[in-house]
């Protein structure tokens, strides 16, 4: 529902940015029964990216009534398959994780953002205490009491505390006076979807290349997705080919394991980058999804993040409110810092490692790769502790 103009702009919490972290967060809060707005505008979500929800993603979503909207829509990742293919003197073994060793039908479920999207739109607007306001916000000030929002239409909004969904260039970040440190890889991801001519069997296969790796992804039907991470100036090649020579170029690096690929229409192609914040929330302001974290698109971990940032601070919000503590005040902002730094540092250092050791061109580092993957390859216990972390962190807790 939209609140009237007449109304006080007051709430337990508000939201900025609706992008899949966001609407989440919005949804997840409200829920807690903790009055809520969220900015955002509506826009349709035009490009066809996709993203591996895993673990506990896909019980959020289910716990959100968001997961039964869309999950015809996604296919289900049964195997996982690392091939190193960077035809080097020391070479890994290849690695293959079946979901049904760790008693699971599948590690997760890959959909196209936009079906995700439309799920949680739709599951947004029925929310009860839900308040969309279809605008960007024009100002963020964060005080003693409450934080207040300004929307480029006008609209003055106060909360407790403001949960900064807004992206890479997070404004609600730079309001709570958090810093952050950036390095930029010498990568570039060309993302796109393909169809196969023959059945992809649930089968996630991902190439390791000495520029990076390219992994195929099940989509329903005879149907993929691709991030192909690459040097900068070879990713720009293969964005400037064709649709038959992408088609002939991603077949010859998918060796063929389906067959003929048919690339579809749309294409994108972003440079890569780490970036952490110097703190997760101040100020009544706590940051979720690419305001909090930004990370290569290895191991399918981005996204996951952004949905466990939403979780836990609804749940945190719930545990304060219950307690009649202030929602915004420092001792939640203190505990959703140690709920989410532990969990963004431990994945984006493993994202890190193995992103250095696949592109070193120095023996003892392809070494060391090579024993590790051959210890999961071969260490039944060691292979399941990956598939489970890999799904969601073991030692998580709030």
């Amino acid at each position: 529902m939209t609140q009237s103009l007449l109304e006080p702009n007051s709430y337990d919490v508000i939201v900025v940015g609706g992008g899949p972290a966001g609407l989440a967060a919005a949804i997840a809060v409200a829920e807690t029964g903790a009055l809520t707005a969220l900015i955002a505008r509506k826009v349709p979500y035009a490009d066809n990216r996709t993203t591996a929800l895993l673990g506990d993603s896909i019980d959020l979503l289910e716990k959100l009534d968001v997961w039964r909207r869309c999950a015809g829509k996604a296919a289900a990742l049964r195997t996982m398959r690392l091939v190193d293919d960077t035809n080097r003197l020391i070479r890994a073994p290849e690695v293959r994780f079946a979901s049904n060793e760790i008693g699971m039908d599948a590690f997760g479920y890959n959909i196209e953002n936009r079906n995700l999207m439309l799920a949680l739109e739709e599951r947004a607007a029925e929310v009860a205490n839900l308040d969309r306001f279809d605008d960007v916000a024009e100002s963020v000030a964060p005080g003693d009491e409450a934080a207040v929002v300004r929307t480029r239409q006008g609209q003055t909004l106060s909360a407790a505390l403001v949960i900064g969904a807004d992206g890479r260039t997070s404004q609600c970040r730079q309001a709570a006076g958090i810093t952050v440190s950036s390095r930029a890889l010498n990568q570039s991801a060309l993302t796109f979807n393909v169809g196969t001519a023959r059945p992809h069997h649930n089968v996630s296969t991902e190439f390791h290349t000495p520029e990076g790796p390219c992994v195929f992804v099940p989509l329903p039907g005879r149907r993929m997705s691709v991030v192909w991470v690459a040097a900068p100036k070879e990713a720009q090649r293969l964005m400037a080919l064709g649709d038959d020579e992408l088609s002939a170029a991603a077949e010859k690096q998918s060796h063929s394991i389906v067959g003929r690929l048919s690339v579809e229409p749309g294409r994108n192609l972003f440079p890569l980058a780490i970036e952490k914040p110097s703190a997760y929330g101040r100020r009544r302001i706590v940051l979720v999804g690419e305001a909090a974290h930004v990370v290569p698109p290895i191991g399918a971990q981005g996204l996951n993040m952004g949905l466990r940032d939403a979780g836990d601070i609804a749940e945190i919000v719930q545990d304060a409110m219950a307690r009649d503590q202030d929602p915004g005040g420092d001792a939640v902002i203190a505990r959703f810092g140690r709920a989410r730094g532990a969990d963004v540092a431990s994945r984006t250092f493993a994202i890190d490692i193995a992103n250095r050791t696949l592109l070193s061109n120095l023996l003892p580092a392809q070494a060391a790769r090579a024993v590790g993957m051959q210890l999961i390859s071969s260490v039944g216990p060691l292979r399941r502790l990956a598939m489970r972390e890999g799904m969601s962190p073991f030692w998580r807790s709030l």
